[in-house]
């Protein structure tokens, strides 16, 4: 059984509650519910079976953030640790030095290509914060070599499901033209005419990417009484809560059905810039669209254009492309479109779960246990 955390007892029970059902036992650790919950699946290997696999010296990013609001955090990785070296870099780097990785055989940070070009042939495994890989997905081969690649997939899922949601209900209510009234204080009843796209309940949302962050949007959009369909990558495979679930080649075919878009794809030759005006024209026309996955798989020209028309009854962004998005971008002046900066695995338990799961994942690295959320970084995800 795996051992419950030590982290902060009070605020896991707090934080976590969501994801504990109505009499659940409680002698189920926080870490076993979220890998429950989530359905976090281990590699089909241990690590230990790696002919590299020699745990000796672990570097761990810490950033501010979760020092500051994770105060248990490095007891926990020490305590999981156990008698591995264990390196703290509190220098909130971004790209830790060469002088920090040299000798480490395992980090938990940022993958980045640099990371990457800064350590040396000891390094073995790394896991990343992050759910995206771009970052270190495109490295040459030789940077890649034989290491073991794990992630966040799945751990921040809630809460961008939740932004997703909130951005999906303020267009369709029109909640963008009110709070401008508000600022402006005037009493605008008139706006409610212009409430067009009617109620979420009995709409199809068709979401492009169904992994742990679509499945979470899905779960909720089901909720509210929306048909879904989805498309994923390695199979029609999908839970209940979905009507239908294609492959990527049938995107564009379920385009023509859907209300509501949701983009929650990660970024990778296949979807870079597959949200273009070929796409948009094959749109239910007056439908949403919703990205929280890589600004760069939509072309922003095309959006602004398919918004400008009438053709799309709106858009709620929480990436963009560029990032940040340029202040003479025509995406700001748009009445119908929400813009949020790339924030919308902010808050919730999202930060816990990523502390709990990087935590988990020494210790089976130590332990010589599969790791959770393998990376495949041909696929870059």
């Amino acid at each position: 059984m795996i051992r419950p955390l030590l982290l902060v007892p009070a605020i896991f029970a707090l934080l976590l509650t969501p994801l504990v059902a109505a009499g659940e036992s409680p002698e189920i650790s926080a870490t076993e519910t979220v890998i429950d919950r989530l359905n976090l699946t281990p590699a089909p290997y241990p690590i230990s079976r790696h002919p590299r696999w020699q745990p000796s010296r672990i570097v761990v990013s810490l950033p501010p953030r979760l020092g500051k609001d994770m105060p248990g955090y490095a007891l926990e990785l020490q305590e999981a640790a156990g008698d591995t070296t264990l390196v703290l870099d509190t220098s909130g780097a971004f790209v830790p030095s060469a002088e920090t990785l040299a000798g480490a055989d395992a980090y938990i940070g940022f993958c980045t290509t640099g990371m990457l070009a800064n350590a040396d042939e000891s390094l073995l495994w790394v896991h990343s914060y992050t759910v995206g890989m771009d970052r270190c997905s495109n490295a040459d081969e030789a940077l890649l070599g034989d290491r073991v690649f794990t992630n966040n997939k799945r751990l921040s899922g809630p809460t961008i499901a939740e932004h997703s949601i909130a951005m999906l209900l303020s267009i369709s209510r029109g909640l963008p033209a009110y709070t401008a009234a508000q600022a402006r204080r005037e009493w605008r009843p008139e706006l409610a005419a212009k409430l067009e796209f009617g109620e979420l309940a009995g709409k199809t949302m068709l979401i492009a990417g169904l992994g742990g962050i679509g499945t979470e949007i899905a779960r909720r959009a089901h909720g509210l009484g929306m048909r879904v369909i989805a498309t994923r990558h390695s199979s029609r495979e999908g839970p209940d809560f979905v009507s239908y679930v294609g492959l990527s080649d049938e995107l564009e075919a379920l385009a023509a059905k859907a209300d509501v878009v949701v983009n929650s794809l990660p970024l990778t030759q296949e979807t870079r810039g597959l949200f273009d005006r070929a796409f948009f024209a094959l749109v239910k026309p007056g439908a949403i669209f919703i990205t929280v996955g890589r600004g760069q798989s939509t072309v922003t020209a095309d959006l602004v254009a398919a918004l400008a028309s009438g053709h799309l009854y709106g858009a709620g962004l929480d990436v963009t492309d560029p990032e940040p998005l340029p202040a003479d971008s025509p995406l700001w002046l748009l009445p119908n479109v929400i813009i949020t900066p790339h924030v919308a695995a902010a808050g919730g338990a999202s930060l816990q779960r990523t502390a709990l799961i990087a935590t988990e994942n020494l210790r089976r690295y130590v332990s010589g246990e599969a790791l959770l959320n393998l990376v495949d970084m041909e696929e870059g995800y």
